[in-house]
């Protein structure tokens, strides 16, 4: 349907922890729909619904040329967390080490309400945890140690956008 603008931080449906989807109807449709098309453009990994503004529990990826989407994602991780490059399209233009396992699985539904698994390793274990945080209100910068949150938190304070 649409490519839609991503919230920046600062806007409160970031922060809230999103509903669980409870009928697949019309609207978690044309919302997945968006979803995709959305993170179907260039550099992005992950989008999830409150980056766009929709308080429900979905998320689409875009990992190695494979774009998905998952409603109602239950996340598993394994593997001592590592830093791990990173950034978030709500936060634009920061990059910082974040903490991420570095294997993860998601078990959630599809649109047909079958079951859906998406697990790896590497750019799609931190997509599938970072798009995850961002259902339960955590940003990346939430996971940063806290000199390193305090010095990003500088650069967002000193950001054109915020």
């Amino acid at each position: 349907m649409a490519v839609r603008p991503i919230r920046i931080f600062g806007d409160p449906v970031l922060r809230g922890t999103c509903a669980p989807i409870d009928d697949i109807d019309d609207g978690v449709r044309s919302l997945v729909t968006d979803l995709v098309d959305s993170v179907a453009e260039p550099g992005r990994a992950g989008v999830a619904a409150p980056q766009i503004g929709v308080a429900l529990r979905a998320f689409s990826y875009n990992v190695d040329g494979v774009i998905g989407y998952v409603l109602n994602p239950v996340l598993e991780v394994s593997g001592d967390p590592e830093p791990t490059g990173e950034g978030c399209l709500s936060v634009p233009g920061l990059w910082h080490d974040a903490l991420r396992h570095p294997w993860a699985r998601v078990r959630g539904l599809g649109l047909d309400g079958a079951e859906i698994v998406i697990e790896g390793e590497g750019l799609l274990a931190q997509a599938l945890q970072h798009e995850c945080d961002h259902l339960d209100g955590i940003l990346y910068l939430d996971r940063l140690p806290k000199d390193v949150r305090r010095q990003a938190m500088r650069e967002v304070r000193e950001s054109d956008w915020f």
